[in-house]
């Protein structure tokens, strides 16, 4: 059935988008489902395997911190105390999208799987992104929620993110060779987005009917 993967920058709509493209592909979206998976692998609370994943920034930025004092994992040294765990999400995590491609396949969004995921032939890998300020004003419109306050998280969101791929995968999350589609999602409509996704991924063979 093959996998779509999905990297999107903060205010590219990519929560929006990336169920819409499942939906038409008649795939399974993996989103909320993988830190439940995780945190039953790893025996945790739900709401700790969430604080812990890539696509939440209030947990990215306590990884992050956590990585200026972190050895680099790459050659087998352990960590410091507490950093093991975050080591082991990202591990669980890279399990949970081995099965899921080897599955049934489906839509997923984040957890840097373009990365996870890289060179399988049944893959399509996408990157929705823009100019930081039209960016900003997607998210400003769609959220109805004060500039500023929606700036500071976008700035948190994408510092983050940039870190937790840079650490684990030694990879820029915006470097278009990650993908074999990047769509400004910032100058088209979401529904066209969709579709230039949804061309892309049945080109390669992907999805039901």
């Amino acid at each position: 059935m093959g996998i779509v993967t999905v990297s999107a920058s903060y205010g590219t709509a990519g929560a929006e988008i990336a169920p819409l493209v499942a939906e038409r592909l008649g795939l399974p979206f993996h989103d909320r489902a993988i830190p439940a998976q995780v945190a039953g692998r790893l025996g945790v609370p739900v709401a700790d395997a969430e604080a812990n994943d890539e696509t939440v920034v209030g947990g990215l930025w306590r990884l992050v911190a956590s990585l200026g004092t972190m050895p680099d994992p790459v050659g087998g040294v352990l960590p410091m105390a507490g950093v093991p765990d975050a080591r082991a999400y990202r591990q669980q995590t890279e399990r949970i999208l081995g099965e899921v491609a080897e599955g049934a396949g489906g839509v997923v969004l984040g957890r840097a799987a373009a990365m996870v995921l890289a060179g399988r032939p049944d893959a399509l890998h996408v990157r929705l992104d823009g100019p930081p300020e039209r960016r900003l004003e997607a998210a400003v419109a769609r959220s109805g929620r004060p500039r500023e306050g929606i700036r500071r998280e976008m700035v948190a969101a994408d510092r983050s993110r940039e870190a937790y791929v840079r650490h684990f995968y030694r990879s820029d999350p915006a470097d278009a060779r990650h993908y074999h589609l990047v769509v400004d999602s910032t100058v088209l409509p979401v529904e066209t987005v969709v579709d230039l996704i949804v061309t892309a991924a049945r080109a390669r063979g992907m999805g039901s009917g």
